[in-house]
This record gives C-alpha cells, structure tokens and sequence, in this order.
C-alpha cells in the first residue's frame, strides 16, 4: 500500500505519480483517513510541480469513480452542460441554464461554490430564500425528466472527491493549477453522463489563467480528457480583464441574471450567454443559434423556466418580481474617479478579494458568505470618465469595511489621458 509521506515527498521533489499512489491518494482522502494537512502538502506540490497529461487523466477518472457516474436512462433529450473556469461577475449559468432548457436541451447543470477571488454559482443562488443546491441523485434525475434542468451542486453521491478537494484549494492558494482545474472540472462532468459540454475558459487579471497561452494550454487539457473519455467539447476563450456585467456579489448578481431574463441584461454578458448558448444548441444539433435564444428571452419562456427551477428546488419564487425579498444591503459608498480620461485597465482580482474582505466569500474552510454585499460597476476598460464620476458603488452593512475597501478599490482603475482600444470580449473558439 503506498504512503502518504512517499507521495507528497515525490511529487514535491517533481516526480511523476503513479496511476496506483493518485487513485490511493483519491479514495483515502475522500473516506477521511488522510488529514486536510497532508492532503494539502500534496496540492501544494502539485501546484509548484504540475503533472503531465496521464497524471491528470489519472486523478480525473480517480475523482470522477469516488462517486456514482449517471447514465440518465430516461432523459430522452440531448444533455448539455456549460462551466466556466471562474470570474468575477460572471453570473452567466443563472440565465444560461434555464435559457438553453427552454429551447429543449436537457441541462444537468452541476456547479460549484466561491473558488479563490471567483464567484460561485451555489453561492448565488443560496441567496434564494429556501433555493436547496443539494439534491439526491434520484431528486436530480427526476427533476431533469420533468422539467429538463437542473442547478445543483456536488453530492456525497456524484464525485464527492472533488467537493472536499475543491473546498480546501480554495483556502490553501492551490487553485489556479491547471491539473487541478482541470480534474475537478472533468470529474463532476464526466459523472453527470452528458452528451456535451461547452467550456467559458477565461483569461485576463480576473481569472486564473492570466494570459491566452495558459488559458489555451487549460483549455486544450479538458478538450483532450474529454476526447479520451469521448465527450465531445467545445471550449470559448473568453476575457476577464473586467468584471462581467455591471454587478458583484451574489444576492446582486441573482438580479442581473433575473434582469437579463426579462430582457434587460448589459451587452457584455448577454454576447458571452449567446455564444455560449448557442454552441450548447449545436451540440444538441437544435437549429436557430442565437435567434433562437433572443426569442426564448423576449418570450418569457427562459423566465418561466428559471421560475419553475426556483420552484422546484424549494426557492421562494417570488423574489422573481419583488427583489426586496433577496438578502440586499442598503448602505453604500461610492467611489469617485479622481481625474478624467480613459479607463486602461482595472485589476479585475482585485475586485474579487475585496468581494471576500466585504463578506462575500470565504477567507477560511467552512465560512459563512454574506449575500448581501457587493459592487455595482459603472465604468470599464475603454470607456471615458470625468473627475468626479462614480466607478464603483461598495454595498455592505459594514460602514467600516465599506470605507477600507473603498481605498483600495480606488487604486483598481487606472485611467489615462489617451484613448485606448478595447480588448475582443470573446477571444476564440476551440474543438
């Protein structure tokens, strides 16, 4: 039987694990018997060391096994799956999910919390009075015959490695690893049984891959465990060098989303959500790509299925039309441009650590989010500001903390005298 300590000291010193020492590794952890110290120790030398391709081919199928791995028999109906590598004000799967469900997909939607400086999609929508993101197996299935999506999270049933996995990378600074991320984002949706999934890989100061080269290296890795594993992906290079959309924090961004599916959504977010959408309707092999989706928003129907998502998993549905009902933060200060030009860039992550300083993630294993908190966005990269004029509404209970996290947010933005050129929002496409 291999030893931890072997492990850890070989991976540490850059060694190649084997398929025998990554799957015990696996399954100790999830039955409890390695501590979150050691398995910690091992993150971290996986992070500074990596792992090759079989290395990660391994610990995904180890994670994907900790748990049962759907069939879904009676789902008659293409299912297609969307993630997103993370960002910050990236609330697309609030309005992606019950929009492409709406056009006849099935959409077994299997997301995760808060990860680092990112927003989880849990997160949000446990901002929902009541909404439960911990369904049965059998309660998951049943649900996606009957109304043909899904939002929930990781289960002691389906891929319960990755849910202990991802909640201490979260709090041990091991989350931007490219073996890592890419186990974790294959083991849950290779378990789901889909036919398809599409891949938001974000690059930019927001998200964990800086740059185009490591985003495509990212995206490439899943694209290729999905090949062996033969799901088929397509995977969009998106921008996070802003915020996506005009809101953070997640009592906020459940309205955005419930704005944008009433017709109402910024343009940045609604092109990510059609594209998106649209390469989950090709998947599908449904006609009408965007068009179809327009409809779907000005129809009401994606609406009606967020509404019968909300229902289904006990939410309290009328925060649909009466948003008061959602956990909000009256008070807020406002942070002023404090000269006039261009807006050349904004430290996108660091928006997203002082979302966790306000309350809105977690600093620690275990931690309560306020879902109350967060930033309303008024300029982006490319747009012109006057002294004076607000960049960012800070909304959190905390008049102390508002002020503290109002001093370093203005230093987020750098403006200049000259113009800029505005960076593509959707960079490429991959297959």
């Amino acid at each position: 039987m291999p030893n931890v300590v072997d492990i850890i000291h070989k991976k540490r010193e850059g060694n190649r694990l084997s398929p025998t020492e990554i799957e015990y590794f696996v399954s100790s952890y999830t039955a409890g018997t390695i501590p979150d110290y050691q398995c910690s120790a091992l993150l971290m030398a996986i992070y500074f060391q990596g792992m090759d391709f079989e290395e990660t081919t391994v610990l995904t199928q180890a994670m994907m096994h900790s748990g049962r791995v759907l069939t879904l028999p009676r789902i008659k109906r293409p299912t297609i799956d969307k993630h997103s590598t993370g960002g910050v004000g990236d609330k697309v799967s609030l309005i992606l999910a019950p929009l492409v469900a709406s056009c006849g997909v099935c959409v077994p939607m299997m997301s995760g919390r808060g990860l680092g400086h990112t927003g989880g999609t849990l997160d949000k929508l446990e901002s929902i009075p009541t909404f439960c993101t911990q369904l049965t197996v059998r309660q998951f299935e049943k649900q996606l015959s009957t109304i043909g999506v899904a939002m929930i999270g990781q289960t002691s049933e389906i891929a319960p490695a990755d849910k202990k996995l991802y909640a201490l990378r979260d709090v041990t600074a091991t989350v931007d690893s490219i073996p890592l991320i890419a186990a974790s984002i294959m083991s849950k949706k290779l378990a789901e049984g889909l036919d398809g999934l599409v891949l938001d890989v974000k690059c930019g100061n927001g998200a964990f891959m800086k740059n185009e080269r490591t985003a495509r290296t990212l995206a490439r890795t899943l694209i290729q465990i999905g090949k062996r594993s033969g799901l088929k992906i397509t995977a969009l290079l998106t921008d996070m060098n802003n915020p996506l959309g005009q809101y953070v924090g997640n009592s906020l961004e459940v309205i955005e989303a419930l704005e944008a599916l009433k017709g109402r959504g910024p343009a940045d977010l609604m092109k990510i959500t059609y594209a998106l959408g649209a390469a989950m309707l090709k998947q599908a092999k449904v006609r009408g790509g965007t068009k179809l989706l327009e409809k779907k928003i000005h129809s009401g129907e994606a609406l009606a299925k967020f509404r019968q998502i909300v229902r289904y998993q006990g939410g309290d549905t009328r925060v649909i039309d009466d948003y008061s009902r959602l956990p909000l933060a009256q008070k807020k200060t406002v942070v002023r441009a404090q000269k006039s030009g261009y807006i050349h860039a904004i430290d996108t992550f660091q928006i997203g650590v002082q979302l966790i300083v306000l309350g809105g993630g977690r600093r620690e294993k275990g931690d309560t989010i306020d879902p109350s908190c967060g930033f309303r966005i008024h300029k982006k990269t490319g747009d012109y500001v006057v002294k004076g004029e607000p960049l960012i509404d800070i909304y959190s209970t905390q008049s102390r903390t508002r002020n503290t996290v109002a001093k370093t947010i203005q230093n987020t933005f750098t403006i200049k005298k000259r113009a800029c050129r505005p960076r593509p929002l959707i960079r490429t496409t991959l297959t």
